[in-house]
């Protein structure tokens, strides 16, 4: 089977890029996989190319070099085929429109797979109608503007599937939006194992990572950790990762952490890539946000073997934690509830050993091979259903994929020989 992914710029850093390229490194091991990235502005992915997948760009950005196109006519008109009511808009043009159009057409792929609703849009309106079509959702279908859930609703109904990362958000689609025919499935984002050893849980530190955004509202976790810290002064959080280019959450934190004299308890530790040497330093993860499209860094703790203290906020973090069993989910926004919980896992250390081994075995659900092989079989799937791209040419070629008992152990076997058949389709 021929996978194709578009992705917006595989070059920088982000949960979609490093997500996308470990479904599509684990996909390679059985499959042709490629990523097409519209944007390409440094020399290498910034994360590492993944595994045995192809990679490919649309728009050149690499100030100095001879295929700069940061400066063509085309770039400066407005986009009309990107929706504008896409975060991304503004760097989108009448050059991207052109690539990805000139792309999706000359596709030689079975599934082609978008990962931001403006590329979803695309893909619906212009990849080949004998390709497999799906949409991926790494946000929320509630964190996008009217404009956009207008566009989505009416664009994705060319789609074959929308795969959401929460069931929370896959209910959204299915109730707010009318996609007759389109498959809405969940299938959470994977998590490798960890190369370092499962945390000790012996150091007293508790552990948060993600950007100094106020979604995150690492305010409460400061202002909780005071709470902590008259208690507990023995212990000490760290708090990993980059703010805006302005700074402004950075600072505010600053200030929030010497108005309650937290100089010496709570540190500001920047970005660490990887997380999982600085994970396995803490007995101990906290997620305080307003809202989680999924929870990655969640699943990361997890997966190295700590207990997870996290609101139970819209959409991630209730379907990953299992409350009071592998991590412990306290109210949104309650100051006193995030601190109450810090301190019950700090001051009962069987308990908290307890949950992070939990933790550390609930998390293998997350695993990239298993999360993989769903993907694969929604795909193939789709591709077995009316609607699909294989269903007229493997009747055509008279393949046994189509009749008799089909379960979840033939799904991958049916991809290859479908793939072959495929294949042998078009050099006949």
């Amino acid at each position: 089977m021929h996978i194709s992914f578009l992705l917006h710029n595989a070059y920088g850093i982000g949960g979609t890029i490093r997500t996308t390229f470990t479904l599509a490194a684990t996909l390679a091991e059985q499959h042709d996989v490629e990523i097409v990235s519209v944007f390409r502005h440094r020399e290498d992915p910034a994360l590492g190319a993944p595994a045995g997948v192809r990679l490919r760009h649309l728009v050149d950005l690499r100030r100095g070099t001879p295929g700069y196109e940061g400066d063509d006519p085309e770039a400066a008109r407005a986009a009309r085929l990107f929706p504008r009511g896409e975060g991304r808009y503004r760097q989108y043009s009448r050059l991207t429109d052109a690539r990805i159009d000139a792309c999706l057409r000359s596709l030689d792929a079975d599934v082609v797979i978008g990962t931001r609703p403006g590329l979803n849009v695309h893909i619906a309106r212009r990849a080949s109608h004998g390709q497999v079509r799906v949409g991926q959702e790494h946000l929320s279908l509630a964190g996008h503007g009217a404009r956009l859930r207008r566009e989505i609703a009416h664009r994705y109904r060319l789609l074959h599937a929308v795969t959401t990362v929460t069931e929370a958000d896959a209910h959204d689609y299915r109730t707010r939006l009318r996609l007759p025919g389109v498959r809405i499935e969940a299938v959470p984002n994977s998590v490798p194992e960890p190369v370092v050893a499962p945390a000790e849980a012996t150091g007293k530190w508790v552990v948060a990572a993600g950007r100094l955004t106020p979604v995150k509202r690492y305010d409460l976790l400061v202002r909780a950790f005071a709470q902590v810290v008259a208690v507990r002064p023995d212990w000490r959080l760290r708090i990993h990762g980059n703010g805006d280019a302005m700074g402004d959450e950075k600072q505010a934190l600053r200030r929030l952490i010497e108005e309650h004299e937290l100089y010496n308890h709570v540190f500001l530790m920047g970005p660490a890539d990887p997380l999982e040497a600085e994970w396995v330093k803490g007995s101990l993860a906290a997620v305080t946000s307003s809202r989680e499209a999924f929870g990655m860094t969640i699943v990361e703790a997890m997966r190295c073997g700590l207990p997870v203290v996290a609101t139970d906020c819209p959409y991630g973090p209730g379907e990953i934690i299992e409350d009071g069993i592998d991590g412990l989910l306290v109210p949104t926004g309650d100051v006193d509830a995030i601190a109450g919980a810090l301190l019950g896992l700090i001051e009962d250390d069987p308990r908290r050993h307890r949950l992070g081994q939990a933790a550390l075995a609930a998390s293998a659900r997350f695993d990239p091979a298993r999360i993989a092989a769903r993907h694969e079989a929604l795909f193939t799937e789709l591709a077995r259903s009316p609607r699909g791209m294989l269903s007229d040419r493997l009747a055509r070629g008279g393949s046994a994929v189509l009749g008799g008992a089909y379960t979840v152990r033939d799904r991958a076997a049916d991809a290859v020989r479908a793939a072959e058949v495929i294949r042998k389709g078009r050099t006949a």
